[in-house]
């Protein structure tokens, strides 16, 4: 093959590219995503849509704005070309947050009064008072209207950035009354409006930002628009086979196996019950440019939301970590007001929907994929106990070793090293819950099954790791004041009078007990003693 021919067949793929323009003109490959596009602009008018990062959020928006000026030659070959007849062009007001970080209140300010300078310049509107974000908006959509005859598509994309980017500061709360007065003509504007569609990671109560928005449909757990953004196992299937098949010769493994481990890696999005699961694009797109199984969310976007939050609520990693239980409203509507941590950790995707209980509307979320869990455990290790980042691999695997090898004297002394004092960022009340939900952490990094609060008779057991011949039960206490030998006694009983090890009495495995004492006082781990 000459090597012309061999760049003619060279496919590419779309990794960081956020312009549907851009991204046809390079030829790059595109899964088709039009036929929902079109079901959108046709059934209904005011949309919100919530998706974590790195899941071509700004794409669809991007898509959408070139759709709906008119820009048939984009479509040619897509679902949308076959489906719509007219191709009329309309006026669209295309708004992104994404581009600023918006920890001051003063660079929203400025940003609004670009963007409406901008679009007042744009289509020859007068600017009125350049404070009054809400009636700048309000004349605008109006002028436009007026002046071409045609309603206004409005795309917002990165919506609650300026609140994700303040969580928790003092210009949060400004930042929420700005975007207030700035959205607030979307409702009272309606008959100006041929299209609104406002993305963002997080939904944030409208009576917080959209003030009386309630005519929006969120779309966000609706079965029709699962697939909407990520890739389906079927895509990958019908997009992706030559990158599956060059995947696989470069790792040494057949199809199957790449295809397995793929979905292992990153697969598993559910953003609603009962259908196929999404892949991140994202992710899937860096593995085949790089033909190796790496973790490309993390390395991108940097979880700052999720370490805000958890700074500020307190850590119970045993509720995130073994499948936590939900309804629809604990994790789909973030309250600035309200402890609950839920809505922030699955909005911004370090959980997803695994199961639902129709009768009862519950909904059981966790982790989407390895790749996450390994990030998400690893950022809170790094970020809650004392193991320096260029030592973390090295940390583990010791810890791996010490396991195999039944060493309960190394094992537990990598714990008591690991949170040798209570950090700054956790209240002395919350220690037990601290000391608890680190030590889970670290016996889950090392991949072998690790459960805490497994449900026994009598009780339920703090932490059981199991490997392929041990089965280590452990039980936590805090001293509270009273001997070390005494509490330590305590929870050895306590293993044996609850029946914590009856449900592994068959498996021919040794069975290694074992109680750790943890200071009351914030000073780590007293101590432990193995039976």
């Amino acid at each position: 093959m000459c090597y012309t021919e061999h760049m003619e067949k060279k496919r590419l793929l779309p990794i960081g590219i956020q312009t549907f323009e851009d991204l046809r003109e390079r030829d790059c490959i595109y899964v088709d995503k039009t036929a929902m596009i079109y079901k959108l602009a046709t059934e209904g008018k005011p949309y919100f849509l919530s998706r974590p990062c790195r899941f071509g959020k700004s794409l669809l928006i991007s898509t959408m704005e070139a759709y709906f000026l008119g820009k048939k030659e984009l479509f040619a070959g897509l679902a949308l070309e076959r489906l719509e007849q007219d191709w009329t062009e309309y006026p669209v007001l295309k708004i992104s947050f994404g581009g600023n970080s918006f920890e001051r209140t003063e660079t929203l300010i400025s940003h609004i009064n670009i963007l409406l300078s901008d679009f007042e310049k744009k289509h020859d509107v007068a600017p009125i008072d350049k404070d009054n974000f809400g009636g700048r908006f309000a004349v605008l959509l109006e002028e436009i209207y007026r002046k071409t005859g045609k309603q206004v598509v409005i795309l917002i994309d990165e919506y609650d950035k300026p609140i994700l980017d303040a969580l928790y500061s003092d210009c949060e709360e400004q930042n929420r009354q700005i975007l207030r007065a700035f959205y607030s003509p979307l409702k009272d504007s309606d008959q100006y409006i041929k299209f609104l569609f406002i993305t963002g990671i997080t939904k944030v109560s409208h009576v917080n930002i959209f003030s009386g928005l309630n005519q929006l449909n969120d779309i966000s757990l609706s079965e029709d628009f699962s697939s909407i953004c990520g890739i389906t196992e079927s895509e990958l299937e019908e997009y992706f086979k030559p990158e599956i098949e060059a995947l696989s010769l470069k790792r040494k493994i057949n199809y199957e196996e790449t295809k397995s481990r793929l979905a292992k890696m990153y697969d598993g999005y559910h953003f609603a019950h009962d259908v196929e699961g999404v892949y991140n694009p994202f992710c899937l797109l860096k593995c085949f440019y790089f033909k190796d199984f790496g973790s490309y969310w993390f390395e991108t976007a940097t979880p700052t939301v999720l370490i805000k939050t958890l700074q500020n609520q307190p850590l119970v990693l045993s509720s995130l970590v073994n499948g936590r239980k939900a309804r629809e409203n604990d994790f789909m509507n973030y309250d600035p007001d309200s402890k609950n941590m839920l809505p922030v950790i699955y909005q911004s995707g370090y959980l997803t929907i695994k199961g639902f209980s129709e009768p009862r509307r519950i909904y059981t979320l966790d982790f989407p994929n390895m790749e996450i869990e390994s990030g998400f455990l690893n950022v809170l290790l790094k970020k809650f106990a004392k193991v320096p980042d260029d030592d973390m691999g090295l940390a583990i695997d010791n810890l791996c070793d010490a396991i195999e090898a039944r060493d309960t004297d190394k094992m537990l002394g990598m714990i008591q090293a690991a949170i040798a004092d209570l950090p700054t960022i956790v209240k002395k009340d919350m220690c037990e819950n601290y000391y608890e939900s680190v030590t889970h952490l670290m016996f889950r990094l090392t991949g072998f099954n690790v459960v805490s609060e497994l449900q026994s008779v009598c009780g339920r057991s703090d932490v059981i790791l199991n490997t392929a011949d041990t089965v280590f039960i452990l039980e936590l206490k805090m001293d509270k004041g009273q001997p070390f030998e005494e509490v330590a006694d305590q929870g050895l009983r306590q293993i044996d009078e609850n029946g914590y090890s009856q449900r592994f009495a068959v498996s021919g495995k040794t069975m290694l007990k074992i109680c750790a004492v943890f200071s009351s006082e914030g000073k780590g781990m007293l101590g432990w003693k193995v039976k």
